[in-house]
């Protein structure tokens, strides 16, 4: 196989990284180094670990049964799609409305485009309606590939130049992370929260490689799905990494703290950069916050009509053919769109808090849907190729115990 058909084979993998990396990232990760330096640097990287069996389950079981694990959760029971189906209605709208908003502060930068934030962040959304509505998952395929590139390139380059020209730091702005402080802790739960990303991208990471499978016409074998998955998974926790060091280089031990607006977050987050680095460094910075978010919204909004598309099928068994197929997904694309537009009317004085309410709650809700991957994986129709390994299967137990364990300790909070 040449070089090539290994790149053209690449695909679900980084979809995944253009929907995790972004306001987990961009806003989420540079926070921790921007209030705390590189004090949960380490955490990051060991929930990046300790998450990774629960995301492996979604290329695994597309691998393995070439179906979604939408089909999995059926096999568990209808119960387990409207579980998936509920959750994602009440968690979509808001979630979809803080990633937008970002996008807009960042693109209200990098054009000099002067509109209201809510106004940018739903033209922004109804562009990103039109590409996925006319390309479907062609278009966002092939165009992830180049956002990605983009992404890490200019965002490793800007950390190169962040650690030779660092800020001066102040030690009275050094703030110190407190087990014991209250709003340390939500905060760290907020963070961890879509770190690396929420639950769901495992659901949607294996409808999209079942849309790959159909649009190639053969099922990709299990070592490639997990190579694929495997590249995006691990960049993605390299780049959360590189965002906390360029919010610790840049902003830790200064006056300046993130925003809560997201068109004085942008401005800080580039400004603070040209400052340090030179007005030259404006594109690379502002081209790096800018497709990490972009590709966010591209991902995420395409990904929701996608899923619940396919619950749709699944629960109601007269919307399963080719007829209402391509229906259903403008209808739940619009309707996801719809949303996040009202809600942006809601939050946009404090894109702060609708960043930390939909993490928080992608926190909650994390336990519940680690459970029902690992039913479907170990449901009796599963072939063996996609079955875990003894040693595996205890490190999925642990992280779904890890889970629990921390929404228990966020709830008492």
């Amino acid at each position: 196989m040449s070089l090539k058909d290994k790149i053209n084979l690449l695909g679900p993998g980084l979809l995944y990284a253009g929907a995790a990396v972004g306001v987990s990232h961009l806003v989420q990760s540079t926070r921790a180094g921007a209030e705390f330096g590189f004090q949960l640097a380490a955490i990051i990287v060991l929930v990046n670990i300790l998450k990774y069996p629960i995301f492996e389950s979604g290329p695994r079981y597309a691998a393995a049964t070439g179906k979604t694990l939408l089909d999995g959760y059926r096999t568990i029971g209808a119960w387990a799609v409207w579980i998936y189906v509920l959750l994602s209605i009440v968690t979509m709208f808001i979630v979809m409305g803080a990633i937008s908003i970002v996008t807009a502060g960042l693109f209200a930068q990098l054009t000099g485009i002067g509109l209201a934030a809510p106004v940018m962040a739903i033209i922004l959304l109804a562009v990103s309606v039109v590409i996925l509505g006319i390309g479907h998952y062609s278009a966002l395929d092939r165009g992830m590939k180049v956002i990605i590139f983009l992404l890490t390139i200019s965002t490793l380059f800007a950390l190169t130049f962040s650690i030779f020209e660092p800020t001066a730091k102040q030690e009275v702005y050094e703030t110190a992370f407190n087990i014991f402080d209250h709003a340390h802790i939500l905060f760290l739960v907020a963070l961890i929260g879509w770190m690396p990303a929420p639950i769901d991208i495992s659901i949607w990471h294996s409808v999209w490689s079942v849309s790959k499978n159909k649009e190639q016409g053969y099922r990709i074998p299990m070592s490639q799905a997990l190579l694929d998955f495997k590249i995006g998974y691990w960049g993605t926790t390299l780049l959360a990494v590189c965002f906390l060091s360029l919010g610790s280089l840049i902003m830790y031990g200064t006056p300046e703290s993130p925003s809560t607006s997201s068109v004085a977050f942008a401005d800080q987050f580039i400004g603070l950069y040209t400052t340090n680095l030179g007005q030259w460094a404006f594109p690379f910075i502002a081209l790096a916050a800018f497709t990490t978010m972009f590709s966010t919204l591209l991902t995420c909004l395409d990904a929701y009509p996608r899923t619940l598309r396919r619950s749709t099928e699944i629960l109601f068994a007269r919307f399963a053919d080719n007829q209402h197929h391509n229906n259903l997904y403008w209808f739940w694309l619009i309707l996801t769109a719809f949303g996040a537009s009202v809600v942006l009317f809601f939050f946009v004085s404090d894109m702060r808090a609708m960043v930390d309410l939909a993490t928080t709650v992608s926190f909650i809700v994390a336990p519940v849907l680690a459970i029902l991957n690992y039913a479907a994986l170990n449901h009796p129709e599963v072939p063996d190729s996609g079955k875990l390994s003894t040693a595996f299967r205890y490190f999925y137990i642990a992280s779904i115990c890890l889970l629990i364990s921390f929404s228990l300790l966020f709830l008492f909070y």
